[in-house]
């Protein structure tokens, strides 16, 4: 079958939306689907094809806050046209966040089968929308799925039932050669307050204070200067990104909130760290009880747990090997049967 996969956001920008569906389209492709990718970007727009995957990049980007985040999407009239083109010829169309405009708007017109997925952890005013606005008929005819529980549970009940498909990634590509190194802690995120990082950071010095020979190895961040035993790497790519995992002894996830599933979770477990996770509810099924959680928020809480696991080896190793099996049940060789299964549901 031919796929149009369909993401609001920026497909060179960094994101957990854009990653899932870059990699659903290579996973699909490779059991012999036919898929576009149609998403915001790009600077000329003629509506085709423009990059070596087949993606189609529909308008320039816009900055826009949202979910205690900032969003790169596409606010310009002439992308609803475009996206509609890109998917002419498409036997499904599977559209990820598709209340985000105006990409996701654009989709859910398309006289095609439709899948509408759900990433988000709903805002209460986004939740509001959902329940009072007319949309019964755009999505009473969707099958609908979301990546966790808590996503789904932002979805009206007369929309239909929900399917959840949770977020994926390739367990296999984590598992890297490297030496991990004893008092090494890591972070993965945006420089987004949501993300935790000042969390992080405040709890550094209690934590150095225990451990001198703690560091911390901070990715997709950069303050300029560092405290002492920090490292910041700012962006980096998806190889230096599984390297630093596989090196580290332990993974945070110091997430303040505004999270549906938690794909760093999942990838600092393939790596085999042990994590050490803010108890959110998108969290708590991704991570079950292969590692360690701390009051959201709280500074001291953290401290105390990464103090404890770098001063207990074994129980870090121990904590590292239960991540890295469970982390299988997020394993793409899962999860695209699934995609598939709501795409065949669709198309009945």
């Amino acid at each position: 079958m031919k796929v149009g996969l369909v993401c609001p956001y920026d497909m060179g920008s960094p994101g957990g939306v854009q990653q899932l569906v870059s990699e659903l389209a290579g996973h699909l492709r490779a059991v012999g689907d036919e898929v576009v990718i149609v998403g915001a970007g790009g600077t000329g727009f003629s509506g085709e094809p423009g990059q070596e995957d087949g993606t189609v990049t529909v308008g320039r980007p816009t900055r826009v806050r949202g979910n205690k985040s900032t969003v790169p999407l596409t606010i310009q009239p002439g992308s609803w046209r475009r996206v509609r083109h890109a998917l002419a010829d498409v036997d499904v169309v599977n559209v990820h966040e598709p209340l985000i405009p105006l990409v996701g708007w654009a989709a859910l017109t398309v006289d095609r089968p439709l899948v509408a997925s759900f990433h988000a952890d709903a805002p209460g005013w986004a939740r509001v929308v959902y329940r009072w606005a007319p949309l019964v008929g755009v999505f009473g005819r969707a099958t609908l799925t979301a990546a966790s529980p808590t996503a789904a549970n932002a979805i009206p009940a007369r929309w239909g039932s929900v399917d959840v498909i949770p977020n994926a990634i390739d367990v296999d590509s984590f598992d890297i050669p490297v030496d991990r190194v004893p008092g090494r802690v890591a972070f993965l995120g945006r420089d987004e307050p949501r993300k935790g990082l000042n969390v992080l950071l405040q709890a550094w010095p209690e934590i150095q204070r225990s451990r001198p020979n703690a560091e911390l190895v901070v990715m997709g961040a950069d303050r300029g200067v560092p405290p002492p035993g920090v490292t910041y790497l700012g962006p980096v790519s998806a190889e230096e990104k599984r390297r630093v995992l596989a090196s580290s002894a332990i993974y945070v996830a110091p997430n303040t909130g505004g999270e549906s599933f938690g794909i760093v979770v999942a990838e600092g477990m393939a790596a085999g760290c042990a994590v050490v996770a803010s108890d959110l509810d998108s969290f708590r099924p991704v991570l079950g009880d292969a590692g360690h959680f701390f009051p959201a928020g709280d500074s001291h809480a953290l401290a105390t747990v990464v103090s404890e696991l770098l001063g207990d080896r074994p129980k870090a190793e121990r904590l590292g090997d239960a991540a890295r099996t469970r982390a299988r049940l997020f394993d793409w060789s899962e999860v695209v049967g699934l995609y598939r299964q709501a795409y065949s549901e669709a198309l009945r």
